[in-house]
């Protein structure tokens, strides 16, 4: 006997009722193409407009960066005066002083150095080339090239050399080297000027730049903002130091070995040496080069001399006095001088590793410490 059970149908829900209202319209969207690409070639011209400024204005961009990196590399000296008793205004002029003698006095031996060996160089060219052609090294290489190739090509740069024409299309022209010297006597007075208001007014900009912070977070911000500029004044101190070290042991030892103008390249020595990596390495090639001018002997032995001084230099001189500097691995350093010597030069290359050491310190002290309590 079969039971048959009856299924329970669900009562179907209420139908909403569909009403048409002939006066209800749907809102019309309309897309003014007009107004969004005149916005929109606005918003491209004001890109390009302020692009052009920037680059326009790149020089002076170029010593403002560079006058409050100095600034923040003397901070340090005038500090350590401050604790010693001095008022900040009487440290300030102490050191700058110190500053401006030191410039005077370098442009002061300079450039007499220069006009001198100039004038000799111009005077005793012909001689300078024979004896370069016929010195024991171009014998030997002419020996093994053969047909006396390599006297005649020094002799055809020589004669070459020779010709005023030539040395100023080779430097743009006597009057384009004259602005550039020019310049870079007004780019120095202004970068030292700058420099000056920068250091009186250091810790004025400090407090300025923390208003622009949170109440909240501007005690870690003073923290982390003096760590910064303290990490770059030790690092700027402990570069020129190096290039001291670099131009004074040069001095002696050119003097002794009887190159030509052993002050004017001691000169270059310490200042190739601000450059991180690669300037101690160029300056130790020029002045090799131009030891040439006095005998193959004395440009071997100036190439001997920073061939150890380089390793001197890297294994002891250089940990020791940048270890309390900056803290920055040595495959970030190499990159960092890389990409910086490439986006801005000399200057790039100089402030690339305390950018980088800044950069550190900022993920360390503030990046970290967010993702630790996250």
């Amino acid at each position: 006997m079969r039971i048959r059970t009856k299924r329970r149908v669900a009562p179907e829900a209420p139908r909403a009722e569909v009403t048409s209202d002939a006066n209800t319209r749907v809102p019309e969207v309309r897309i003014r193409a007009f107004q969004i690409g005149f916005v929109g070639a606005l918003g491209v011209l004001l890109a390009v407009l302020l692009g052009g400024i920037v680059g326009q204005l790149g020089t002076v961009i170029l010593y403002v960066a560079l006058a409050l990196f100095l600034a923040l590399g003397l901070d340090p000296v005038v500090s350590w005066l401050q604790r010693r008793g001095m008022p900040r205004w009487v440290a300030i002029l102490i050191v700058f002083a110190a500053v401006i003698g030191l410039f005077v006095g370098l442009i002061a031996t300079i450039v007499p150095i220069v006009v001198r060996e100039t004038t000799n160089l111009i005077e005793n060219w012909d001689d300078i080339v024979a004896n370069v052609e016929q010195s024991d090294f171009v014998v030997w290489l002419n020996s093994i090239v053969g047909d006396d190739a390599i006297q005649n090509g020094i002799a055809s740069l020589g004669d070459w050399l020779a010709d005023p024409a030539n040395i100023g299309a080779l430097g743009g022209g006597i009057l384009a080297v004259g602005a550039g010297i020019a310049g870079g006597f007004t780019g120095a007075t202004i970068v030292l000027i700058l420099t000056l208001y920068f250091l009186a007014s250091l810790d004025s900009m400090k407090r300025y730049a923390a208003r622009f912070v949170p109440a909240s977070s501007r005690g870690g911000y003073r923290e982390v903002s003096e760590e910064i500029t303290g990490s770059v004044g030790r690092y700027v101190i402990g570069q020129v130091s190096l290039a001291s070290i670099n131009g004074v042991l040069s001095l002696i030892y050119l003097s002794i070995i009887g190159a030509p103008a052993p002050i004017l390249l001691a000169f270059i020595a310490f200042l190739f040496s601000l450059v991180p990596l690669v300037g101690t390495l160029t300056g130790a090639v020029i002045i090799t080069l131009v030891s040439l001018a006095a005998s193959p002997a004395t440009a071997i032995a100036a190439a001997i001399y920073y061939l150890i001084y380089m390793q001197v230099e890297a294994y002891v001189l250089s940990p020791r006095i940048m270890s309390r500097a900056v803290a920055v691995p040595g495959a970030l350093v190499v990159i960092a001088a890389v990409a910086g010597g490439t986006l801005g030069g000399v200057l790039g290359a100089l402030v690339a590793i305390p950018v980088a050491a800044s950069l550190i310190i900022v993920i360390e002290k503030v990046l970290f410490p967010r993702q630790d309590s996250a």
